[in-house]
C-alpha cells in the first residue's frame, strides 16, 4: 500500500505532468533535429567530403554471396555512418539544450533579483529578501554589543 501512496503524491505534485509535458516536447523536437541534420547539415557535409554520404558508409566484414545450393548468403557490415549521423543529431541536440536552459536560468536570475526594478519579485523572494536583510542587521547589533 506504500507504493500506491508514494505514486499519488508523486502524481499529485505535478512532477508527472512535468514528465509528461517534457517528453511529448522531446519527441516533438527530435523530429525537428532529425529535419536538422539530414536535410539542412549533411547535404553540405556531404558536399564538403566530395560527395560522401555519411548515412551509407559502412565496413564489410563478408559480402553477400550465394551457396552451391542456390540459397543466398547475405552481406555482414559495420555501419559506421550511421552513427556519425546520430553524433551529430546528439551534437546539435545538446548545443540546443545549453542555450535553452542558460536562457532560462538568466530569466529565472532576472525575476529572482529583489533589486531589480523592471521585474515584479515573486513574494516568496522578498520576504526571503526581508529576512536577509533582518538577520545581517541582527548579527551587525550582535557584533557591535560583543565589541563594547
Amino acid at each position: 500500500m506504500g507504493l500506491i501512496q508514494e505514486f499519488k503524491k508523486f502524481a499529485v505534485k505535478g512532477n508527472m505532468v512535468d514528465i509528461a509535458i517534457g517528453v511529448i516536447i522531446g519527441a516533438a523536437f527530435q523530429k525537428v533535429i532529425d529535419v536538422l541534420v539530414k536535410q539542412v547539415m549533411m547535404p553540405p557535409l556531404t558536399m564538403l567530403t566530395d560527395g560522401v554520404n555519411f548515412e551509407n558508409k559502412q565496413i564489410l566484414l563478408r559480402e553477400a554471396y550465394t551457396k552451391a545450393d542456390g540459397s543466398s548468403v547475405e552481406a555482414v557490415a559495420i555501419g559506421y555512418g550511421e552513427l556519425i549521423s546520430v553524433f551529430i543529431d546528439f551534437f546539435i541536440i545538446s548545443i540546443v539544450v545549453f542555450i535553452v536552459v542558460k536562457l532560462m536560468n538568466s530569466l529565472k536570475d532576472k525575476s529572482e533579483d529583489e533589486k531589480n526594478p523592471e521585474v515584479e519579485t515573486p513574494k516568496d523572494i522578498q520576504l526571503m529578501a526581508r529576512m536577509n536583510e533582518l538577520l545581517e542587521e541582527q548579527n551587525q547589533l550582535l557584533r557591535e554589543k560583543r565589541q563594547n
